[in-house]
């Protein structure tokens, strides 16, 4: 069992190189410092991915927009984007290959001059891939399309390419818990309060434990700031003047019960995005929005953007309202000023007095993010490091799947979750957490046990993933979960009611 305690009290210890944040940027940059022999801890004000980390489109991508901005704009930058997106696409379905795999997806074509533009431009896709590419760009024909997509008007056939798609939340818990095993320090719902100074520069931060209010002085040669749309706020921590890095943009999904076989990428929308409609656990996946937004651990999705999303799906698919089953919201921590669809998603690394902001970037580069800035902290201190080997070091889960004496169903979901480890899981209840569903009690035990969860929505939302998929199924799950719970973790009857109605508050925003 993973003893929260024993790692609260590591905190004391001096560090290397202290991490506010654990979304995808801190997760990675923890598994970059450990892996290069650097002493690392990392803590997280609420739990590990529970913000824009969990509410990603869940594509392992170049940018198939970033590239016609490029062209259109000729903007060195976002081809850059792309081309360093694509290899590490490759990288990440390597590194995870039960949370991670490539994914077709189709352009519907309904115009001639559709025809040799996206073929042309999903051929620039392939060759920017060089040698890590997935699969060839090529056309469909009609009758292809109205088999992958019978509710689509008439089209002119489609072009099919490959990306990667991938279960962001756990890719998140599996860097961290990768982290861990080889001697880093990551606490969830701990919240980093005040900076330490120490000679004018950044040398710690005083943490709060949430969970029990106590609080600890956490010291290290270097602070990273890596919370995300949160990052103006705590760098404001060190001088409440700062102007602000970032210009974060809300980016909201829904959930339908719409099974599809392949991804489709709708490229007209009225702001002129594309919108994606991707498979998703026998389900679809509909994003996304890009309006300004205010920073917040917990963005609802509004109102105008559900309504966007159905709208502008509805000449494609028809009316979906009466599908939506699951509907959230992230913020993209974009850099710069301007129209937030036209910025770079490119990283940007802010070094303050001890004080290493990183943000900006996407999903699919965060190893290249986190190399960056360990290596730019080491440089800064004088530290010398072996090469990384993060491109080439599988994680916690990593590897073929084991036989399971379970339904397939059970099963696949079980290996798409733990990977290797999923007969352990298993081992621990095999009785189905809601009848009908993949989810077993015994996947709470592990949660808690193993992964860290202490709260509800952290096993329903970044455990499970069911919170996400489906909200009124995790409204029935959540008094079983619960009731798991509160033995493992000695809640008594008023903690077990309090654990309940704050999951019911917070499921909306997923927090």
């Amino acid at each position: 069992m993973t003893d929260r305690e024993a790692l609260f009290e590591r905190l004391r210890e001096p560090w290397d190189l202290l991490v506010l944040g654990g979304g995808a940027t801190g997760a990675g940059v923890l598994w970059e410092a450990t892996l290069r022999g650097l002493k690392a801890a990392l803590v997280e004000a609420k739990d590990f991915a529970s913000g824009t980390s969990s509410r990603s489109t869940k594509l392992l991508h170049g940018g198939v927009r970033y590239l016609e901005l490029a062209v259109r704009r000729l903007d060195p930058r976002q081809l850059r984007l792309v081309r360093e997106a694509l290899g590490e696409r490759r990288v990440v379905l390597g590194l995870a290959p039960h949370l991670a795999r490539p994914l077709t997806l189709v352009t519907p074509l309904f115009r001639p001059l559709e025809i040799p533009y996206y073929w042309a431009g999903l051929k620039l896709y392939d060759l920017l891939s060089g040698r890590r590419w997935l699969a060839p760009s090529r056309y469909l024909p009609p009758g292809a399309v109205r088999a992958l997509f019978p509710d689509l008007p008439p089209t002119l056939g489609g072009v099919a390419y490959a990306d990667g798609q991938f279960e962001d939340f756990r890719l998140n818990l599996a860097l961290i818990l990768s982290a861990l095993e080889r001697g880093g320090v990551a606490l969830n719902h701990a919240q980093a309060k005040a900076l330490l100074l120490e000679g004018g520069r950044v040398r710690g931060a005083v943490v709060e434990d949430r969970l029990t209010g106590r609080e600890v002085e956490v010291w290290a040669k270097a602070v990273v700031n890596a919370t995300g749309p949160l990052a103006d706020g705590v760098r404001r921590l060190l001088d409440p003047d700062l102007p602000p890095l970032l210009t974060p943009s809300s980016g909201a999904h829904l959930v339908l019960d719409y099974p599809l076989e392949a991804g489709l990428l709708l490229p007209r929308t009225r702001d002129g995005r594309v919108l994606f409609l991707l498979p998703y656990r026998g389900r679809a996946l509909l994003g996304t929005t890009d309006l300004p937004a205010g920073p917040t651990p917990c963005p609802l999705p509004r109102e105008e953007e559900v309504a966007y999303l159905l709208e502008e799906v509805r000449p494609y698919l028809g009316d979906l309202s009466g599908r939506v089953r699951a509907a959230w919201s992230g913020l993209r921590p974009l850099v710069g000023r301007g129209e937030t669809r036209f910025l770079v998603r490119d990283h940007h690394i802010e070094a303050r007095g001890g004080l290493y902001t990183l943000v900006g970037g996407k999903w699919t580069t965060f190893r290249l993010m986190a190399r960056d800035l360990v290596e730019r902290v080491a440089g800064d201190l004088g530290l010398t490091l072996p090469p990384s080997s993060s491109h080439a070091t599988p994680l916690l889960g990593a590897g073929p799947r084991p036989p399971l004496d379970l339904p397939e169903g059970v099963a696949e979901h079980l290996y798409a979750t733990y990977g290797v480890l999923a007969p352990k899981v298993a081992a621990l209840g095999d009785r189905p957490l809601l009848p009908g569903l993949p989810y077993l009690e015994g996947e709470v035990v592990w949660a808690v046990g193993r992964e860290l969860a202490r709260k509800p929505l952290d096993v329903l939302a970044r455990r499970m993933g069911l919170a996400l998929l489906d909200r009124e199924q995790a409204l029935l799950a959540l008094p079983r979960v619960v009731e798991r719970m509160a033995p493992l973790l000695g809640w008594d009857e008023r903690e077990r009611e309090e654990a309940l109605e704050e999951a019911r508050r917070a499921l909306p925003g997923l927090c």
